[in-house]
């Protein structure tokens, strides 16, 4: 069973970092894009970055970008985010998608749906408030 299970979670202080892992199993991740997406009650998912399947590209929403950084190695089927210099308005739930359409990220807005990323995990909560 394909599966996406992220972590690395939790409370952090405005201007403080977290790390979040997501890490595949029943399938290897090297083919394909991943992306980071965050959801708060009441809205869509909001794309936050994605990385190719190689890891060279990647593409960030304006709201995080220079803050925060996507990473992978596929050698131990998981991607990164590193998220730095975080805001009250960080607070989210975080979730991983798999680009199944491509190994590349989408050029268009980063946007959720689930026909492009079939595969997602249930996420994990980041909380940024002091």
């Amino acid at each position: 069973q394909p599966q996406l299970v992220e972590s690395g979670g939790g409370l952090v202080q405005p201007g403080g970092s977290l790390g979040l892992s997501c890490k595949a199993s029943g399938f290897t991740l090297d083919a394909y894009a991943v992306a980071w997406f965050r959801q708060v009650p009441g809205k869509g998912p909001e794309g936050v970055a994605c990385i190719s399947s190689s890891g060279i590209s990647t593409k960030y929403s304006d709201s995080v970008k220079g803050r925060f950084t996507v990473s992978r190695d596929n050698a131990k089927n998981t991607v990164y985010l590193q998220m730095n210099s975080l805001e009250p308005e960080d607070t989210s739930v975080y979730f991983c998608a798999l680009n199944r359409r491509s190994a590349a990220c989408p050029t268009s807005p980063l946007t959720f749906d689930t026909g492009r990323f079939p595969t997602f995990g249930q996420g994990t909560q980041v909380t940024v408030s002091s």
